[in-house]
């Protein structure tokens, strides 16, 4: 089976290599950006405007080939890729929970951006607190690095080789 997307638009940030670019939006609270959204998408925007946070589906553009095991940023021992937000995946994909500033025609300026600029954009989700209501969370391997992902910058090492 093969599957096709489109981008329906463009992602704009400041981070132009990932050398410096924030791992996950919970350390890009003063990084903003926006979305150049394909013309013919205009009228889905309708109604987007109410909501404070958004998740973005993207094209991981600029990943390195898929890697079963992979050592991310946040430890020092090899998991998964499956376990990890990694972007050296089979299907290079990524998810963001950004914040929604505003919606200006094709525009939609955002807050929280961890993504390169130019990034391809698949789809537009609202964020609903009351849809994503888990219980008895587990983050795994995660927990032993709590807090340190609002600091953690990429230092380009899950990039794509030329």
């Amino acid at each position: 089976m093969s599957i096709t997307y489109q981008p329906i638009g463009i992602i704009h940030t400041p981070f132009k290599s990932l050398e410096g670019m924030p791992i996950q939006p919970a350390g890009a609270e003063a990084a903003g950006g926006w979305i150049e959204l394909d013309a013919q998408y205009q009228d889905a925007l309708q109604d987007l405007e109410g909501f404070s946070h958004l998740y973005l589906l993207y094209h991981l553009h600029q990943a390195p080939p898929a890697r079963l095991i992979v050592t991310p940023f946040l430890d020092k021992q090899p998991h998964g890729v499956f376990a990890t937000r990694a972007p050296a995946r089979p299907n290079p994909i990524g998810l963001s929970l950004v914040e929604l500033v505003r919606v200006e025609g094709c525009r939609v300026t955002i807050n929280r951006v961890d993504m390169l600029d130019g990034t391809p954009l698949l789809d537009i989700k609202p964020y609903v607190p009351e849809f994503e209501a888990a219980q008895n969370v587990r983050t795994g391997w995660v927990e032993g690095s709590q807090g340190q992902v609002r600091s953690q910058r990429s230092d380009g090492r899950f990039v794509r080789k030329k």
